[in-house]
């Protein structure tokens, strides 16, 4: 009878998961395995020549140089979109700051925008004669700089959109579980003469760990796989000063027409990604049961 009614019960979630699957599968899966089997073609895909794509993966100095941009922008993205993000949460969620509404509103609009926008918007800003960076620092007497120009600032200045954008998104994850930490635990600090900071450092911090956890994986996955933003503003350039793994990838597959060692950057980029988040889980004690 178990066995029956288990089997009625398997059947129909195989039924509602079937079309989300199929979706996920053609989205997906099968680019993903098209990939690595374009991945151990030659150039013209005619060819089979085994993981020799690979063997030149590993020996690409632009490849671990773009690698490297990435690992600068994970680190920026993560203190400026998580930190920022949790410490405006914190602010809007006292009930001495005004127009909280408006607040989250302005933070979270930069989120809607196409990041193309956004690295448009960025590229304007940053422009030497007209910009509106050089002419604020001008006020001060500070002489203009090639912001997007100086293969020693540019990664800086593209993790400043990635940054602006994303606040907003966290923000609004930080909020969502600030509200979810029973009002009696805020109340007895409040009581105990806890002062903004305390209550943050010994309430809000411990209490939102799980989701401290899930906005720091969202945050990695997400600056691993940028390309949009840098695509617009600099393309990768000047040199390599602001070449990420996903634009290396672009470059190869579409600009020099090298569909299999662009694949194997691609499938090249997943691995280290995900090795990546995998560690960052270990080091920080995520796992599925806390989650």
């Amino acid at each position: 009878m178990n066995g029956t009614l288990f089997k009625l019960k398997a059947n129909h979630i195989l039924k509602y998961l079937f079309p989300v699957l199929l979706i996920y599968s053609v989205a997906v899966l099968i680019p993903l395995v098209m990939s690595f089997v374009y991945s151990l073609f030659d150039d013209t895909g005619t060819a089979f020549i085994g993981l020799q794509n690979y063997a030149a993966l590993l020996k690409d100095s632009v490849f671990w140089i773009s690698f490297k941009n990435n690992i600068i922008l994970v680190v920026f993205c993560v203190v400026g979109q998580v930190g920022i993000a949790f410490i405006v949460a914190a602010l809007l969620n006292t009930k001495f700051l005004k127009m909280r509404s408006l607040h989250r509103l302005a933070i979270f609009l930069p989120v809607v925008l196409a990041p193309v926008v956004t690295g448009y918007l960025w590229t304007i800003i940053y422009n030497y004669r007209f910009g509106l960076l050089n002419w604020f620092i001008g006020l001060f007497g500070m002489e203009p700089g090639l912001w997007l120009d100086d293969p020693e600032k540019v990664i800086y200045m593209v993790s400043i959109p990635l940054i602006w954008q994303y606040i907003g998104l966290y923000l609004i994850i930080f909020l969502a579980g600030m509200q979810n930490i029973p009002k009696e635990i805020s109340d007895a600090a409040e009581i105990d003469g806890a002062n903004w900071f305390q209550k943050n450092l010994y309430v809000n911090i411990p209490m939102l760990k799980g989701v401290t956890q899930v906005a720091l994986m969202l945050c990695i996955s997400g600056t691993m796989k940028t390309f949009d933003h840098i695509f617009v503003m600099t393309g990768g350039g000047p040199g390599t000063g602001s070449l990420v793994m996903a634009q290396h990838a672009y470059n190869n597959a579409f600009l020099m027409s090298k569909t299999g060692y662009g694949s194997a950057v691609s499938i090249g980029m997943m691995i280290l990604s995900a090795t990546i988040i995998l560690v960052t889980m270990k080091l920080i004690g995520m796992s599925d049961k806390n989650v």
